[in-house]
């Protein structure tokens, strides 16, 4: 099964524990998203099926550059090899990549709508790097991340979500950096969520994973990534598919009668 990418664009910066990077100046909700140029044209229509079938089970990734695949072929980013691992296994999960890249919460909150009107059985939440770049106010953020989780969880009461926890240089401050540490794991108390506690976990400190722009990991550092990822996501995975009786369909995009998924209802 081929995973869906939904958003993609031009290198911008993302979190990573180096010194030194920034990016910009903040951002509120009101700011305009940045364009960007999609890897594949796609509707959330078009993009639920595949010769006239819908898929089964959807999971959302909506992030940065790094579920973007800034600066790697995309099918080396971390969301395509999750598709990988879940098509030797037989699962009939499909990967929806909404990375993009110098996205932040604000502009994720602004496209949760759009996304939304494909049903979504897990959210992978990878956002909130570039605001601390920013130097957005934390709890700014966590009120946008929030936003996110809470529309979600009004038009799929049943979502799984999952947050991919991020991390600040040290050379923002303290102060600043253990706020803004705390929101992930707040956030996930307080929403029942999973947990990635850091994302870049052994990638964002080890140079050679690194692309030449010292932001983006290479594919080498993709491929650990998604190996973080799955670690949390596989269990998740596991429990939606025992409730829709899909762990062990093909790994098609075919809908079947032993297969069912419940598309939800206009919100």
């Amino acid at each position: 099964m081929k995973h869906v990418t939904l958003n993609s664009g031009l290198l911008l910066c993302v979190l990573l524990c180096l010194g030194g990077i920034g990016c910009g100046s903040g951002e509120s909700t009101s700011d305009t998203a940045p364009e960007a140029a999609p890897h594949e044209t796609v509707t959330p229509d078009s993009a639920a099926s595949a010769g006239g079938a819908p898929a089964r089970a959807t999971v959302l990734i909506l992030g940065n550059s790094l579920a973007a695949g800034a600066g790697v072929d995309p099918q080396e980013a971390f969301p395509a090899r999750l598709q990988e691992k879940v098509d030797a296994l037989g699962w009939s999960f499909e990967i929806v990549n909404a990375g993009l890249s110098g996205e932040t919460s604000a502009g994720g909150l602004r496209r949760i709508d759009w996304l939304l009107q494909r049903p979504v059985d897990v959210l992978v939440l990878e956002l909130g790097g570039n605001d601390g770049l920013r130097g957005i106010e934390p709890e700014v953020t966590k009120q946008n991340l929030q936003a996110i989780i809470d529309k979600t969880r009004a038009r799929y009461p049943d979502v799984r979500i999952v947050l991919a926890g991020m991390q600040m240089p040290p050379n923002l401050g303290p102060d600043y950096t253990a706020r803004f540490r705390a929101i992930y794991p707040e956030l996930a108390a307080e929403n029942d969520a999973t947990l990635i506690p850091f994302l870049l976990e052994g990638v964002g400190d080890v140079p050679e994973l690194m692309q030449a722009d010292g932001i983006h990991p290479t594919a080498e550092g993709h491929a650990i990534v998604a190996e973080t990822v799955w670690t949390y996501l596989r269990p998740v995975l596991e429990e939606v598919g025992a409730e829709k009786g899909c762990l062990d369909a093909p790994a098609t995009t075919d809908a079947s009668d032993d297969c069912e998924i419940d598309w939800g209802t206009d919100a």
